[in-house]
């Protein structure tokens, strides 16, 4: 068998052998490598593009002259409140003629107290009058005649003086009676219980059937209908306040509510050291008297930098936009609030005037995503 493979045969199979053997060491190689063939093609991409996390639209600050303003709370009361009860004691209601909430006029019959006890009352003074006119006129005779018999001698001067004191007394009676049929007139124009000025009725205690007592409360009216705003200020803001300064409500549904200030307090709590501030209000059913609200006041104009509010994203108590740092990327900024107006909120600080910002979808955001802009800058 050797000799079969010996001479110019074996060399040529063992340069076979060390051909084939190359072959498997390089193929090896190639296969081992990191980067494997593939890094060989050339154009081939090292990474896939990055694909744009949000479709936005974008916006930039606006310059706006917003008025300064000095933010308060207070409660909303009845500008003047009247208290209305009747004016006889110990008779009964028997009609109650409006409700709470009822607007009424100056002079408008609120409830009616029975009149047929105070009616014979009346009666029983006018009989009494007529009576004691009888008397008064009788003495009066009596007086004149003794007047004349005493000028003739008849009667002495004691017994004239007793008919002239006679009628004295009968008169002085009988003004006595006409008192009390004229109170007793009065009792029966009371038995009417008569708003005493145009306005609402806030509060009604009167029931038919009831006694009416002194003192006792049958309703109560808000005056003209009005209402104002007594603000809570702190003393040091006292000052910048004046009459006729413009001031904002939201009520509890979020109406805003204008008014003007009417007066400032001119003392201080000594226990909250805040003083108060009338502003009237007009006439609206979004505040009611008893509510509570929060306003401002207006005091002056200045210039303020501002984004709409959906461009600003409250996250852990910070507020921060979404500016853009270059073509497609947009970097996360922190910035700080000051005044709202409507839609839109000023920007203090952390942002340049020149900034591009994320109009809206903001808070699907993160810091260095990447973003497809449809429409470029938009106010």
């Amino acid at each position: 068998m050797n000799k079969l493979f010996s001479g110019p045969l074996a060399g040529r199979k063992g340069r076979i052998v060390l051909a084939i053997a190359a072959v498997v060491v390089a193929g090896a190689y190639f296969v081992s490598r990191p980067d494997g063939v593939k890094s060989a093609e050339s154009g081939a991409p090292a990474t896939a593009a990055a694909r744009p996390a949000l479709t936005v639209s974008l916006t930039a600050p606006q310059k706006l002259d917003w008025p300064l303003v000095l933010p308060a709370n207070g409660n909303v009361v009845a500008w003047q409140e009247a208290v209305i009860g009747a004016e006889i004691a110990n008779y009964r209601i028997t009609e109650v003629r409006v409700q709470v909430g009822d607007k009424v006029k100056k002079g408008q019959v609120l409830a009616r107290i029975a009149s047929d006890t105070v009616a014979s009352e009346l009666a029983e003074a006018q009989a009494s009058v007529a009576e004691l006119e009888a008397s008064a006129a009788e003495a009066k005779g009596n007086a004149e005649r003794a007047k004349e018999l005493k000028e003739k001698g008849f009667y002495s001067s004691q017994l004239n003086t007793q008919y002239q004191t006679a009628l004295n007394t009968a008169q002085a009676r009988l003004a006595a009676a006409r008192a009390r049929q004229q109170g007793a007139s009065l009792k029966v124009g009371k038995t009417a219980v008569l708003a005493p000025d145009d306005g609402v009725i806030s509060a009604r205690s009167a029931t038919v059937g009831s006694l009416t007592q002194n003192g006792q409360e049958l309703f109560r009216l808000i005056r003209g209908g009005r209402l104002e705003w007594r603000a809570e200020v702190p003393s040091a803001d006292l000052g910048q306040i004046k009459a006729g300064v413009a001031a904002t409500l939201t009520a509890p549904g979020g109406e805003a509510v204008k008014g003007t200030v009417r007066a400032v307090a001119p003392s201080v709590d000594p226990q909250t050291r805040n003083g108060l501030v009338y502003v009237d209000l007009p006439t609206t059913s979004a505040v009611r008297a008893g509510m509570f609200a929060r306003g401002e006041f207006s005091l002056a104009q200045s210039p303020a930098l501002t984004l709409p509010q959906s461009a600003v994203v409250l996250r852990e108590g910070f507020a921060y936009v979404f500016r853009m740092e270059g073509e497609d990327r947009v970097a996360q900024a922190k910035v700080a609030l000051g005044r709202r107006g409507g839609e839109r909120i000023e920007i203090v600080s952390g942002l340049a005037p020149t900034a591009r910002v994320v109009a809206t979808g903001a808070g699907f955001l993160a810091d260095g995503d990447v973003v497809k802009v449809v429409d470029g800058v938009s106010k």
